[in-house]
């Protein structure tokens, strides 16, 4: 991704720019209106921790301590001590990404000017993400409530100049050296500040946006394995019809189904349909809906975008300060709007994955692919062909299954019952990476299957778009028909391919812009 960079104003971002600075090279700016906000939020913070009455976040203790008023003196310990107690994740670290984007979402709602965080600290997040510095967050810790509080704390712990962290070089050092080998000055917290870094749905978040843009990508290359199946299976295009999918008027079923008639536009293999060895009145349900499975799943994914730009827009914390001056505490770090859509995804994605195993097993068994060599093997029973790579396929799938039960219908209390609903959001997020990832290597597979298929109708020529397809996937370095070999090193190039946007960028001269 090219350098570029992002400014960060009062109203919230946008997942383009959340994409930007996790997985790209982008810099952060604060802008001049956000940084005039965080000041004036700043001295109804500082006017509130001169009074004597208690006012939760800035003048007491935390969740279920929060009748606790604590003085002056004891304040900065305080806010210092939230941020040491609540690092307390375990397990493998967070991808880099996932923590960039954590980051970079938590400045997001401090630059909205309703946490009354100093701008010196929203400078200093800034400053960490430009610098490359990544904060080693754990797997568990966060229950998705009261914000991803474990994650967030990992990371003001690195503005603390504490813990551990990634510099830009990969290399995890103590967090205080590579502040310094910067130039970062470390922060001292003060009133609220401690607090306003942790109280936010920012992890989850950043995990659906990235899932968002990787499954948008899946989708449309989904619908292009699709067609290249159905092609093989010499099926016809004739459901692909416009017409058809009107009378069902599900926005994501008419997009997959007119990519797909994009893709088999030209086709010499569609239309054999009565003609082969094993006549057919219909194709199968994987082949014949795979416009309306894949089409409810972009439905899925339209409305998970919906959640996300609102979430986007929002400013997370508890307590708030609000436009005209008040402190109140809320209700709004709970994931529960985030974490259901984490959830549908997850579910969405499995039931993708799903419909392309069934089409690869199709494309394997010669009682069922129409003429096609058993498994797809050069010498059957000398060879196996793909036998083992639709197994591996199907363990892929059978595990999506499994992370699709959804997270978000569990809770367990916390706090000493003053957090006694929680959302999971978190580990929804965290299985829905898994799914997605799962999801890339079933398309591949299919991808894989369905391409050699093609190449031993010999005989008749394929769609342009699949032929494009075929040409790139083999330019690729990944392999076509032949004797048995190594195979997994072939399924390794196809991920890749179908995982860089290889499929999707080879067809589209073609096809034009797919859905």
């Amino acid at each position: 991704m090219d350098m570029h960079t992002v400014v960060v104003g009062t109203s919230g971002t946008t997942a383009e720019d959340v994409v930007a600075v996790a997985r790209g090279r982008a810099r952060v700016e604060l802008s001049a209106e956000a940084l005039d906000a965080l000041a004036a939020a700043r001295e109804v913070v500082d006017a509130l921790a001169a009074k004597p009455e208690p006012v939760y976040g800035v003048s007491t203790g935390f969740g279920a301590l929060a009748t606790r008023w604590i003085s002056q003196d004891l304040r900065g310990r305080l806010q210092r001590n939230i941020v040491r107690s609540h690092a307390a994740g375990m397990g493998p670290r967070v991808e880099r990404d996932v923590v960039r984007a954590l980051m970079f979402l938590r400045l997001k709602t401090v630059a909205s000017g309703r946490t009354g965080v100093r701008p010196g600290v929203a400078q200093t997040m800034a400053d960490v993400l430009n610098a490359g510095i990544t904060p080693v967050v754990h797997e568990f810790g966060s229950l998705g409530c009261s914000g991803d509080l474990a994650p967030l704390s990992h990371c003001a712990l690195t503005l603390m100049g504490e813990g551990d962290a990634e510099g830009p070089d990969g290399v995890v050092r103590p967090a205080g050296e590579l502040l310094a080998a910067h130039g970062i000055e470390p922060v001292e917290l003060r009133e609220k500040e401690g607090l306003a870094l942790l109280n936010g749905t920012d992890g989850m978040l950043g995990m659906l946006v990235m899932a968002i843009a990787d499954l948008k990508r899946l989708y449309t290359s989904a619908d292009i394995t699709a067609a290249l199946s159905l092609e093989a299976l010499l099926g016809t295009a004739k459901v692909l019809a416009p017409e058809l999918h009107a009378i069902r008027p599900h926005p994501g079923q008419g997009e997959s189904a007119a990519n797909m008639l994009r893709v088999l536009a030209g086709s010499g293999l569609t239309g054999h349909f009565q003609q082969d060895e094993a006549p057919r009145v219909q194709d199968a349900y994987s082949v014949r809906c795979a416009p309306q499975v894949a089409g409810a799943g972009r439905d899925t994914l339209a409305y998970a975008s919906v959640v996300a730009e609102r979430e986007l827009a929002s400013a997370v914390d508890n307590p708030v300060v609000l436009p005209d001056g008040r402190v109140e505490s809320n209700g709004n770090f709970h994931g529960a709007p985030v974490a259901y859509v984490l959830d549908f995804l997850a579910i969405a994605a499995a039931d993708l994955g799903s419909i392309a195993e069934r089409r690869t097993d199709r494309l394997l068994d010669k009682n069922r692919s129409h003429g096609l060599p058993p498994f797809l093997a050069d010498d059957p029973g000398v060879d196996s062909g793909l036998m083992i790579a639709q197994y591996t396929q199907a363990a892929l799938v059978s595990e999506m299954k499994r992370l699709a039960v959804p997270a978000s219908v569990d809770s367990i209390p916390s706090s000493a019952m003053q957090e006694d609903h929680v959302s999971m959001g978190w580990s929804a997020a965290r299985k829905l990476r898994t799914a997605v990832d799962n999801l890339t290597r079933v398309i591949a597979v299919e991808l894989y299957a369905a391409t050699r298929a093609i190449e031993l109708r010999t005989g008749l020529t394929p769609a342009p778009a699949s032929q494009a397809a075929i040409d790139a996937l083999r330019a690729a370095g990944v392999e076509g028909p032949g004797p048995d070999r190594f195979l997994a090193p072939d399924l390794a190039g196809a991920d890749a391919f179908v995982r860089g946007g290889g499929l999707v960028a080879a067809v589209e001269p073609v096809t034009g812009p797919l859905a």
